[in-house]
């Protein structure tokens, strides 16, 4: 974080400054920023943020012991550190992450962007900072920080130096992006898609588009929305980023977009695509799996040209990534049997992308098999896209379906009425028991894919299955 004195932090978080030790309130602090106490380095900030079954008040003595110069804290502690005390840390963190933004923007050469979408958003994100990180110092969120916490607190990680910002939005509710990219007015707002990912709490597909279009709005007049061609509506949002005198930087497989996949074709060891920038043939080759993260390096590549780099540049780099993120597609095991293991998060669509890479990067001599546990946040349309990728791992051939907790039980139910009735479907009540199974019904030659929805917990099963095939 850039230096700030104590009195001015308490100004700009309208809190209560109690100094402690040797401070005044002309100290200056510049540390790193953080909720979690183990994570405190020398000189940092600690924000005693209350959890549903914590409270970070309880960690400020350990945040002390690693080094915190400041604790903001909801409450005065007898902590031998100064305080700021403010009626909700949730809202000073985003306070302070707008104040910090500001200021290295109004004399720096800050550059930022704002990235949303049902799905895919950590994988553009971490392809964008790959390109940009060679252009100079640049902040990106870590894992999916992309919520009230988790994006101010990659906010504040910027400096002087900083020359790029990659924040990724993400929408609990309705609202939750404006506010989010409100505390930094994007230059660019990425739009990947609007699809069924936490259409339960949303109310339905058209609150989603809503809720994604958000980030259109936020960015900044005359800045530049860059959309998914190939999605209705994302395109869709068209007319907003117009009426806000923005330009519209198309991305996609039809002709209409300028950075455009004109041939893909996917493998084991990643994924082929020829690409025309602004009318200039390029040729990529993603080792990140599947398909689907085309369109995500599609997007990334359509904004970091924006922003100057040459597309040259741009594919090298992105070709030197390996995984998009851990538990998202990455490969473990080993060439006798390759586990794939996306469990980190889980959609109807991104079921869809996952299951038909497995298919696509089986041999005729090998075995697919697919690991599935719930998608959440889907509410009234759970047991119909539950249902629905049950029938597609059957339409897709695939050889064994193990399904497993009772949130996914319609998945295995609609694969044996579709046909799987012979032992291609299997279902267990845990990943204890499911890893039981597979640990001995594996062979070689098996390609076995491993996704759920985090809450399902599937991504340690899929570690497992890594370790004990590797």
């Amino acid at each position: 974080m850039i230096s700030l004195s104590l009195s001015h932090l308490a100004d700009v978080l309208g809190g209560r400054l109690v100094v402690r030790g040797d401070d005044t309130p002309d100290t200056l602090v510049s540390g790193l920023v953080d909720t979690d106490s183990r994570l405190i380095e020398p000189g940092g900030i600690f924000v005693a943020k209350p959890g549903e079954t914590t409270d970070g008040h309880l960690f400020v003595g350990t945040a002390v012991e690693r080094g915190a110069a400041l604790a903001i804290v909801e409450r005065e502690l007898d902590d031998a550190v100064s305080q700021i005390v403010v009626a909700d840390v949730v809202t000073a963190l985003a306070d302070l992450a707008r104040e910090v933004v500001a200021r290295v923007r109004a004399h720096g050469d800050l550059k930022i962007v704002g990235i949303t979408g049902s799905n895919g958003k950590t994988t553009t994100k971490n392809l964008l900072a790959r390109i940009l990180e060679d252009e100079g110092e640049t902040v990106a969120p870590r894992a999916s920080f992309n919520n009230e916490v988790g994006a101010p607190l990659t906010m504040l990680r910027v400096t002087d130096d900083t020359r790029f910002l990659v924040s990724e939005f993400g929408a609990s509710a309705p609202g939750a992006i404006a506010r989010l990219a409100g505390l930094v007015t994007p230059d660019i707002g990425v739009v990947l898609m609007v699809g069924m990912a936490h259409a339960g709490g949303f109310g339905g597909i058209e609150s989603t588009f809503h809720a994604k279009s958000e980030l259109v709005k936020a960015t900044r007049e005359r800045g530049l929305a860059v959309l998914n061609a190939d999605d209705p509506r994302v395109a869709a949002m068209e007319p907003i980023a117009r009426e806000r005198g923005q330009d519209v930087r198309w991305f996609g497989r039809g002709e209409r977009a300028e950075v455009r996949a004109v041939d893909v074709e996917v493998s084991a060891s990643g994924t082929r695509a020829d690409l025309l920038v602004d009318g200039e043939a390029f040729t990529l080759t993603l080792r990140v799996l599947g398909e689907h993260h085309v369109m995500n390096a599609l997007a990334a590549l359509a904004a970091a040209t924006a922003l100057g780099v040459t597309a040259a540049d741009a594919i090298a780099r992105l070709e030197t990534v390996e995984i998009a993120e851990r538990w998202r597609m990455q490969p473990l095991g080993s060439d006798r049997v390759r586990i794939i293991n996306d469990a980190y998060n889980a959609s109807p669509d991104s079921m869809a992308a996952a299951l038909r890479t497995l298919a696509q990067i089986t041999g005729p001599d090998e075995r697919t098999v697919a690991v599935l546990g719930a998608m959440s946040e889907l509410g009234e349309y759970a047991d119909e896209e539950h249902d629905r990728v049950g029938l597609l791992a059957v339409r897709l051939r695939i050889q064994r379906i193990v399904v497993i907790g009772p949130e996914a039980r319609r998945m295995y139910l609609e694969a044996i009425a579709q046909g799987s009735w012979d032992g291609e479907a299997v279902f267990f009540a845990d990943a204890d028991a499911a890893f039981d199974y597979l640990s001995t019904e594996l062979r070689d030659g098996d390609r076995v894919l491993v996704k759920s929805s985090n809450s399902a917990g599937l991504r340690h099963l899929g570690d497992r299955l890594g370790e004990l095939f590797a």
